[in-house]
């Protein structure tokens, strides 16, 4: 049912910091600040040529990432994003298989401009999975 590794996604709490790490340490091919506002964050995309690295910034104090950075002020991994070719499908057969898909159960439309859905961590070893609805052949 998954495909390819879409994006690992990092929260840090001073994005034009890490931005600047991973541009100028690292020499990453860094995209511009995109605010979400439905998803309460602010995001950078780090093109790694095979995947990406998706660096996420609280946008408000409501921020699901603001939470997380509470608990890890530092930053850390906070999500790994699978592309499907069809998330209602995907949805179905992991509801019905005991996952559990956090929100209203209802796709948003993510960073990529495609819809999103994110599985309970306790369902997935302690990782929160993200999967991305990506057409056959084209890449998010």
């Amino acid at each position: 049912m998954i495909g390819r590794l879409n994006h690992i996604a990092i929260a840090v709490p001073d994005l034009p910091t890490a931005v600047a790490r991973y541009r100028d340490l690292l020499g990453a091919d860094v995209g511009p600040p995109q605010p979400l506002p439905e998803h309460g964050v602010t995001v950078v995309f780090i093109d790694t040529g095979n995947s990406k690295v998706e660096l996420l910034e609280p946008l408000g104090e409501d921020s699901p990432i603001a939470a997380f950075l509470a608990k890890n002020p530092a930053g850390g991994m906070h999500h790994v994003c699978f592309e499907v070719p069809d998330i209602a499908t995907a949805a179905a057969r992991l509801s019905a298989g005991g996952a559990r898909v956090l929100g209203d159960g209802r796709p948003k439309t993510g960073a990529h401009g495609n819809p999103v859905l994110f599985l309970h961590p306790k369902d997935f070893d302690g990782t929160l999975i993200e999967l991305e609805e990506v057409a056959s052949g084209s890449a998010g």
